[in-house]
């Protein structure tokens, strides 16, 4: 896999709205959500998180007594519902719990440190360009719209599932889909593993976030992580701008330039007097 650091992409505006949720994510995690136990971390995700069997049901999830060795105990009701230990009937977990606001919440929510640094990366590297062509509105109805769509494509194929779903990754798999629809020849500077040594490659975004979207399909099922989301994210991202291009006319990346030669190392210089991502050449023969 290959990891983005940066484009080669130039926008006529600041990114307003792009910046402004790079900072209400960071402040959420960081300040409000900062978990400082597990259970507290899982108490707060089910007051706030979107939890798919409660979405679907319109109810707000059920905690049912269990034995100390996590087994329901006789006559539980099932469905939406947690085991939890230390009670003797079952009731609601925050019945005054708004389960549909909870999907919008759980777009500025993260599971880790990690988690949400990833996500604001990958957000301000592709961000700042569909905003640019979208415009400060227009950019924030279609990061909402896109998460929207990707929580509940991972909803649909979840429905009877009771753990919370958390991150921006679908929205931001959102911005990835316009991103390749508009910009899929921007080039892309990139971290590429091989084995225990890491090189720096420009690649064109088709490659970055095509292999990216490929990915998703291998995610392992013991990792936790929602990929349907990102599918879900991502083809509406990739829809809406394929729908949206012709009124918004063709995309603009940057100055005219030489075509690049993909796949290089970052270091050489392509053309005189534009060094791109790799500064201005050394001193010396």
């Amino acid at each position: 896999m290959v990891i983005p650091i940066r484009d080669e992409n130039p926008t006529r505006r600041f990114p307003v709205v792009t910046a402004a949720l790079i900072a209400v994510n960071c402040f959420v995690y960081f300040f409000v959500q900062m978990p400082k136990s597990d259970v507290q971390d899982l108490e707060f995700l089910y007051e706030y998180a979107a939890v798919p069997c409660e979405v679907t049901s319109g109810e707000p999830v059920v905690a049912v007594p269990v034995s100390p060795f996590g087994q329901p105990l006789a006559g539980t009701p099932t469905g939406c519902a947690v085991g939890a230990t230390g009670i003797e009937t079952p009731q609601p977990v925050y019945p005054d719990k708004n389960v549909y606001l909870a999907v919008l919440f759980s777009m500025f929510l993260h599971g880790s440190i990690l988690h949400v640094l990833g996500n604001m990366l990958f957000l301000w590297i592709f961000g700042n360009n569909v905003e640019d062509r979208l415009g400060p509105i227009g950019f924030l109805l279609f990061y909402v719209v896109t998460g929207l769509a990707a929580a509940g494509a991972h909803i649909a194929l979840n429905a009877d599932d009771p753990t919370p779903v958390v991150g921006a990754s679908g929205a931001i798999a959102g911005v990835m889909g316009a991103y390749i629809v508009w910009f899929p020849h921007a080039r892309v500077l990139s971290i590429l593993p091989i084995f225990f040594f890491f090189t720096f490659v420009e690649l064109p975004a088709v490659v970055v976030l095509g292999l990216w979207f490929v990915l998703q399909f291998f995610t392992s099922p013991d990792t936790g992580v929602a990929w349907l989301a990102h599918v879900g994210g991502f083809v509406a991202g990739a829809a809406l701008a394929y729908a949206l291009g012709g009124a918004l006319g063709p995309p603009r990346i940057g100055p005219s330039r030489p075509p690049p030669t993909w796949g290089r190392r970052a270091g050489r210089r392509d053309d005189p007097g534009d060094w791109g991502f790799r500064g201005p050449p050394r001193g010396g023969g």
